[in-house]
């Protein structure tokens, strides 16, 4: 099925898919905690994103995000079609790609990174082969981590890191708290400079953790998929 015909001024008005924008119009993840085969996605130039094939545009996911290029999860795919995740508000939202012709990076990723909050603990999988498992420190009760599965965003090193030298920006946000110092409001996995934070529910919704498992997160490609539960 052919997409629906957009042309550029109307593709302009169109929201970016990135972590500062809220698109309501875009469909529900349909498998909010369900794991995917690993295809990821990178627009080498912007892409009309659309509520189903066929049906009308509601946004354009962006090349680059926060610096990097954009790689997202593609959570199903159909003729000429990829559902995918979008790092937008509200959380859980997806997007379809038209494919046919359109230029796109695809490939695969075999890492899986799973939270269990109630646990506290991150554990990281390549081709389901656990790498490696820490205590980690989650969301307080009246910031709770939001659950659900997401991805890697981006990776940022701060000029002047205060808490952490690297910051992991995940698609997803504090449904609590509107902003973080002024940001989107965006969740990351990131480190902590004292280690008696990890097994506690202490931060804004963000997973703190110990230096070993940030520099194993860093190193892991974008877009790979993250399961909060």
């Amino acid at each position: 099925m052919p997409p629906v015909s957009v042309s550029a001024a109307q593709a302009g008005k169109l929201p970016q898919a990135t972590t500062y924008a809220t698109i309501p119009a875009a469909p529900a993840d349909p498998a909010r905690f369900a794991v995917t085969n690993g295809l990821v996605v990178h627009p080498l130039a912007a892409q009309v994103v659309y509520a189903a094939p066929g049906k009308a545009p509601v946004a354009v996911l962006p090349a680059t995000e926060l610096g990097a290029p954009t790689w997202v999860p593609v959570v199903r795919t159909g003729a000429g079609w990829d559902q995918v995740l979008l790092p937008s508000r509200p959380d859980h939202i997806t997007g379809w790609i038209y494919t046919a012709g359109a230029k796109l990076d695809t490939r695969h990723t075999s890492y899986l990174l799973r939270v269990n909050l109630a646990a506290h603990r991150l554990s990281v999988y390549n081709d389901g082969k656990l790498l490696g498992s820490w205590t980690v420190a989650i969301g307080a009760p009246g910031t709770p981590t939001p659950t659900g599965r997401t991805f890697l965003l981006a990776l940022l090193a701060p000029p002047d890191p205060t808490y952490s030298p690297l910051i992991v920006p995940l698609g997803t946000h504090s449904n609590a708290l509107s902003t973080y110092g002024g940001g989107p409001g965006t969740v990351g996995i990131h480190g902590w400079p004292d280690s008696s934070v990890f097994g506690q529910s202490v931060s804004n919704g963000c997973v703190r953790v110990p230096a070993t498992a940030l520099q194993l997160v860093s190193t892991i490609p974008l877009g790979s998929l993250v399961v909060i539960s």
